[in-house]
């Protein structure tokens, strides 16, 4: 509180521009004519207090303990010595009737008492109901003041404030969101603070408990987690009543909030209950589909190590036959070899027990991929642990150019629903990528359905891992996997917001003619570019 109604440390910013005269405050400071009005420690008191008020908002009671770097900025320019600010004010009435002509001067209104500016405070402060943190709140309400030009109250009043405003946001929320809290929805919030034997804690701890490793049995009870908060309809609760920051507020709040502090507040439990699990079902289905993304990928990635452990055993291997290659390719290309004598002189080099040696390793050409896919095909059963729980449970969309995708992830989880072995003849691959589309060929001239089946299951999962990052597949709810196309003005928006967009750039509101206006800066750029070049040395 002491350090509230004192002056703050000062930064350069602030002191330039808070504490430098016009030179109508200048005239303004030279012009006093009343008692004292023109010794050098009334001015420059003056002053301080002049700079003082838009800066605060208010003038601390001590004038003097102004930072010191103010109080010589001030005296430079008006030209007095700094020490004199000792002097002033040891008549508070000297104190009180400059202030009084600042505020005249400046055209602040004193500190509210009573009437409609502290009724606009006391609005201005339920209005900021999406914040409840007591010392924002108290900044907020000081800077609202000094931008209506009225002198900050003391701190206790504005804190007493503060306070009542917090306790009206949290009977203005409750009333807000009534008539939501039907007696089921109710009963539902109440038995999050319940301990449930089936997770073994209360439901509560369970929902707010992050997930710590990406493995199938974190994915299923992540989805555990959503389909309960589905079941209370979690996902289509509508708190748009609400501010944004308000309803996050709440929901930290309860994160935060054990069980018998909830309790505790009684009715008012049942808004941040409310909120909680509101954010709380975009935040699972964010997660669910977080942790599938990371669990194929740590699939890949141990598939790509083991690719790569296999690529380096084979470049060993290669050594002998690199070394073979180099006495072989010399007696070849030397035409002064006769070609009777090439066969004969080449065993007699290397030697039978080496080229035997050498003979005896198989060496089959890599697939394009290097035996990526294969690789890992052998983790289908690891990914069937999870993959075709996250398809059913979460609603993939398709953004432009997926339309083959998102026909062969709904093929992929009919055939998981009915247990289907066989991939339709009719089913699409367009999506897979080049270095893989040799395994689904090949599976497919050799009628090997169950080859193709793993591989284009692989292919299409991996496809929708990469189109969840690129932003080609959304789901609906996500915060996080949201539809990029929700970013964008609407056509309607856009066309009200044209006009001041078009005026603020400079630029037409005609497609046409901002096309040509572009050309002519793109000539005139080239024209620019070619003196550049045309005057520069080198």
């Amino acid at each position: 509180m002491e350090r509230l109604r004192s002056y703050p440390d000062i930064g350069r910013e602030e002191l330039i521009r808070f504490f430098t005269l016009t030179r109508k405050d200048l005239g303004f400071i030279e012009n006093l004519s009343r008692g004292g009005g023109r010794s050098a420690a009334a001015r420059l008191g003056l002053a301080v207090q002049l700079c003082t008020l838009p800066w605060l908002g208010f003038v601390p009671d001590d004038i003097r303990s102004v930072p010191q770097a103010a109080v010589q900025r001030l005296a430079n320019q008006l030209a007095v010595f700094p020490g004199v600010l000792a002097q002033y004010g040891r008549r508070a009435q000297t104190r009180s009737d400059h202030l009084k002509l600042v505020l005249k001067y400046l055209d602040w209104k004193p500190v509210p008492t009573r009437g409609e500016t502290l009724k606009e405070l006391e609005q201005f402060l339920l209005d900021q109901m999406e914040h409840d943190t007591p010392s924002l709140l108290f900044h907020q309400a000081a800077e609202h003041l000094i931008s209506s030009k009225v002198v900050r109250p003391g701190v206790v009043v504005l804190m007493k404030m503060v306070g009542s405003a917090r306790n009206g946001a949290g009977a203005l929320t409750s009333e807000k969101v009534d008539h939501l809290l039907t007696w089921p929805v109710r009963a539902d919030l109440d038995r999050l603070l319940l301990f449930d034997e089936e997770v073994g804690m209360t439901r509560l701890a369970w929902l707010t408990t992050p997930a710590v490793e990406a493995s199938p049995a974190v994915v299923k009870g992540a989805i555990a987690k959503l389909r309960y908060l589905r079941g209370m309809d979690a996902h289509q609760l509508d708190l748009s009543m609400l501010p944004t920051e308000r309803r996050r507020f709440l929901a930290t709040l309860g994160r935060r909030s054990t069980v018998q502090g909830l309790q505790r507040r009684g009715e008012r439990r049942y808004p941040i209950l409310l909120a909680l699990v509101a954010q709380s079902a975009v935040d699972q289905l964010d997660e669910v589909v977080a942790l599938f993304d990371q669990a194929v990928s740590a699939r890949e990635s141990h598939a790509k190590a083991k690719t790569d452990a296999a690529l380096a055993e084979r470049a060993k291997k290669g050594e002998a036959r690199q070394l073979l290659m180099d006495v072989i390719l010399p007696v070849l290309i030397d035409p002064a070899i006769a070609d009777e004598q090439v066969g004969g002189m080449l065993r007699e080099r290397i030697g039978m027990d080496k080229l035997r040696e050498v003979a005896a390793v198989s060496w089959k050409p890599l697939p394009r991929d290097h035996g990526r896919l294969a690789a890992l095909e052998a983790s289908q059963t690891y990914l069937r642990r999870f993959a075709p729980r996250v398809l059913e449970a979460i609603d993939f969309q398709g953004g432009p150019g997926t339309a083959d995708l998102m026909d062969a992830v709904a093929i992929l989880k009919e055939l998981n629903r009915t247990g289907g072995r066989k991939v339709p003849a009719e089913a699409p691959t367009s999506f897979v990528p080049a270095r893989y589309a040799d395994y689904l060929a090949k599976a497919r001239k050799s009628r090997d359905d169950t080859a193709f089946r793993h591989y284009w299951e692989i292919c299409t999962i991996l496809a929708l891992r990469d189109g969840l990052r690129s932003g080609d597949v959304f789901v609906p709810g996500s915060r996080r996997y949201a539809d990029p196309g929700t970013y964008l003005f609407t056509p309607e928006q856009w066309e009200a917001k044209r006009a001041e967009f078009c005026h603020l750039v400079r630029k037409p509101a005609d497609a046409a003619e901002a096309i040509e206006q572009v050309k002519d800066e793109l000539h005139q750029a080239l024209e620019d570019l070619e003196e550049t070049l045309a005057s520069s040395a080198g």
